[in-house]
C-alpha cells in the first residue's frame, strides 16, 4: 500500500510536469506551404567541342487532337491518353544556345509576352544558365511563327542589342509580303503583325540577315530546308568532332502521335501535304544517321534521337547526365 509520502511525491512530480509543460512553448509543427513552380528551364550538353543550353521559353496546355489534321479527334485523343495525356497536352517551347567557343548563338528566341503567362520565360532562362542577352553574337531562327520569335523584341527595342538575326529568304519573303498579308485568315493576319513587330527592329538596325535553301547560316551552322510547316521552315545542324545534332525546328509538335503517323498534319501548318513530306524525310534522315535531334515542341530539354519500330518511328529521350 503507497504511502502518504509517496503519494505527496508522485503529485508533486505530476504537478512539476504539468507546469514545466504550459511554460514551453507550443511545439506543434505546421505544415509546410506550396511552393509551386520549377527549377530554372536550361540543360547543358556537349557536341563535339561545342557546348548546347537547352532552354525553356515554357510550357502551354493545347488541344492538339483538335488541332491535328488527317486525322479523327477521337483517334488522337486515344493515342494521346495511351501516353497519359488528356486532351490539352502539356506543350513545351524550347529554344537552343550553342557557344562554339568562338560564337555565341541562339536557335529560336521563344514567345515574348505574345502566348500567355506559362510562356515568355526564354531570357530569364538565359540569365539562369549564366549567359547575359547581350553577350548573345547571332540568333538562326527555324522559322517565323510567334512561338519562335515573338522574344525578339520589347516595345519596339531589341531584346539582344548585339545579335545578328538570321533567318531564311523563303520565310522572310512569304512574311513581310502585303499580298500573303491580305489574303490571310484573321488568326494568321494576327500572326503577320506578330513577326512584323519582333523582326522590324532588326531589319532597322541592319542587324538582320536572310540564308538560301540548304546553306551555310554561319561557320559551323548549316541549314537543310524542311518548307510546308511555313515555306522557309529550316533545321539548322551543328556538327564537331563527328558529332551531329539537328535542331528541327516544328518537324513534329508533341512526342506521340506523329512519330506513329507521319501523315498527321497539324493546323499550324501553311502547307500541310508538304509538311508531311517534310516530316517523313526528316524521319527518314534522323533514325538513318543515328544523330541527335533538337525538336521546339517535344518535351524539355527536347533533345533524343529516333529510331525504327513497329509502327514506325519511336522517339529515345537523351539520357540524363551532369
Amino acid at each position: 500500500m503507497p504511502s502518504r509520502r509517496s503519494v505527496l511525491k508522485a503529485t508533486a512530480a505530476t504537478l512539476l510536469a504539468a507546469a514545466s509543460t504550459a511554460a514551453l512553448p507550443n511545439l506543434a509543427f505546421s505544415k509546410a506551404p506550396l511552393k509551386g513552380g520549377q527549377a530554372p528551364g536550361y540543360y547543358r550538353l556537349k557536341v563535339g567541342a561545342y557546348e548546347v543550353t537547352a532552354l525553356s521559353d515554357g510550357t502551354v496546355a493545347i488541344p492538339l487532337a483538335k488541332l491535328y489534321a488527317n486525322t479523327t479527334v477521337d483517334h488522337a485523343e486515344a493515342a494521346l491518353a495511351a501516353a497519359f495525356q488528356g486532351s490539352s497536352s502539356e506543350t513545351s517551347v524550347n529554344a537552343y544556345l550553342v557557344n562554339t567557343g568562338e560564337r555565341l548563338v541562339l536557335i529560336d528566341a521563344g514567345t515574348g509576352t505574345y502566348l500567355g503567362p506559362t510562356l515568355g520565360r526564354l531570357l530569364a532562362n538565359i540569365e539562369a544558365s549564366g549567359y547575359k542577352a547581350d553577350e548573345i553574337d547571332d540568333i538562326i531562327l527555324t522559322h517565323i511563327h510567334t512561338d519562335h520569335s515573338g522574344g525578339l523584341s520589347s516595345k519596339g527595342s531589341r531584346v539582344f542589342p548585339s545579335a545578328t538575326l538570321h533567318v531564311n529568304r523563303r520565310d522572310a519573303d512569304f512574311w513581310f509580303d502585303p499580298n500573303e498579308e491580305n489574303k490571310a485568315t484573321a488568326a494568321v493576319k494576327e500572326q503577320f503583325a506578330q513577326a512584323h513587330a519582333s523582326l522590324t527592329p532588326y531589319v532597322e538596325a541592319t542587324k538582320f540577315e536572310t540564308f538560301g535553301d540548304d546553306a551555310e547560316v554561319l561557320p559551323g551552322f548549316g541549314s537543310v530546308l524542311r518548307a510546308g510547316h511555313t515555306p522557309g521552315h529550316s533545321s539548322i545542324v551543328i556538327e564537331s568532332q563527328g558529332q551531329k545534332l539537328m535542331f528541327w525546328g516544328d518537324v513534329t509538335h508533341g512526342d506521340v502521335l506523329q512519330f506513329d503517323e507521319p501523315d498527321v498534319a497539324i493546323a499550324f501548318d501553311v502547307n500541310q501535304q508538304m509538311a508531311v513530306a517534310a516530316r517523313k524525310k526528316a524521319f527518314e534522315d534522323a533514325a538513318d544517321g543515328a544523330y541527335l535531334v533538337a525538336g521546339a515542341h517535344i518535351a524539355f530539354p527536347g533533345i533524343g534521337h529516333l529510331r525504327r519500330d513497329d509502327t514506325n518511328y519511336d522517339w529515345v529521350p537523351l539520357n540524363y547526365s551532369l
